[in-house]
This record gives structure tokens, sequence and C-alpha cells, in this order.
């Protein structure tokens, strides 16, 4: 299966800018591709969620992009840009999707999250999204790089380099920053479930 990390950089950022201006004949040749490693990353995003979450990678997907393109000039400066607004369009939706389903359900319904394995104690319930998204919001208040280092890693799925080079860090800094950013979040999470 091809996959759009192998593609050239400037055609997928050329694809990605006409698809922005609306050029819809820029769709037939990217689009497929484009829109499977979106799917791999909340397929991989959902498949750690309780069973009874009702949002499916598709629909994710699909809802992602439409928010990513519903804005005036639309533009990604490469390839790693467009993945970093689609974990915080991904991240909007699930929150938006949580919050509908608490409103429907006075409180039941609501998905589940785990942060990471070596964060989480397998013991103890994952906390809700809706309790994650605000923990995130309090961390992004005090430290922003932070903030937008756990959202790049938990809601768009790239990994330390990758968030390296999207927010132009050093890898040892991003790795750093991470360490700290769990700890945080698990002392802040600490009794989730309770």
């Amino acid at each position: 299966m091809d996959d759009s990390r192998d593609l050239d950089r400037a055609d997928l950022t050329s694809f990605l800018n006409d698809l922005a201006r609306g050029q819809a004949d820029a769709a037939a040749t990217l689009m497929p591709r484009v829109l499977s490693e979106l799917h791999a990353i909340a397929d991989a995003y959902l498949r750690r969620q309780s069973a009874g979450h009702t949002l499916q990678p598709t629909a994710l997907v699909h809802e992602a992009f439409l928010r990513l393109f519903d804005r005036d000039l639309a533009h990604f400066n490469d390839r790693k840009h467009f993945f970093a607004l689609a974990a915080r369009s991904m991240r909007q939706v699930l929150v938006d999707h949580a919050r509908a389903a608490q409103r429907d359900k006075r409180g039941g319904g609501r998905l589940r999250v785990t942060l990471d394995e070596r964060l989480a104690d397998p013991a103890t319930p994952p906390p809700e999204l809706l309790d994650f998204d605000a923990v995130l919001g309090e961390l992004d208040a005090l430290d922003e790089r932070q903030g937008r280092i756990v959202e790049l890693r938990f809601f768009g799925g790239l990994d330390v380099q990758e968030i390296a080079e999207v927010m132009a860090l050093s890898k040892s800094t991003v790795e750093r920053e991470w360490r700290a950013a769990r700890a945080w979040l698990g002392v802040r999470l600490e009794g989730w479930g309770a």
C-alpha cells in the first residue's frame, strides 16, 4: 500500500494547497493517499477507546478534513504542517462528539482515552476525553510548547522526529518536553475514573 510519507514533499504540499484553493482536479491524484494516512491515525486512536464509543474512523477523518478546508485561504507549508493541523482538527471533532454524547446521555457514553501505556496504570480506567481535553487546556496555558507536543503526539499520531520537524525543535528537546508533559499529566490526572 502506498503511503503519503513516500510522496514527494513538494508534490504533496502543492496538492494540499491546490485543494485548499478549490481545485478539485488535484483530489484525484493524491486524495486517496492523504485520506488513507489520516484514516490510519484515526483508527489507531479510536482502537484505544472504550467499546461503547460511537464515532467511527471514517467519520472522524471526514469531519476533520472538512473542518480543515472550511477556512478561507487555508494554506499548508508542507506535509507535516498539514498533519499538525489535522491533529488539532481531530481533537476538536472528538471533543465536540464527546460533548454531544454527554449532553444526550446526561454524562454517560463519554469517550475514554489512554495517553500512553507507560503513563497509564492498567488497573486504573483511562480519563474521559473531556477531562483530558480540559487538562490539556491547562497544560497549554502553563506551557504552550508542551501542550502542542502532546496534541501532535496524541491526536496527530506524529512521532518525536516528526514533531521536532513540525515545531522546528531538536529531537532531544521534544523528547525532554514530552517526558515533562507526560509527568505533569500523570500527576494532574491521578485518580481519574475514581
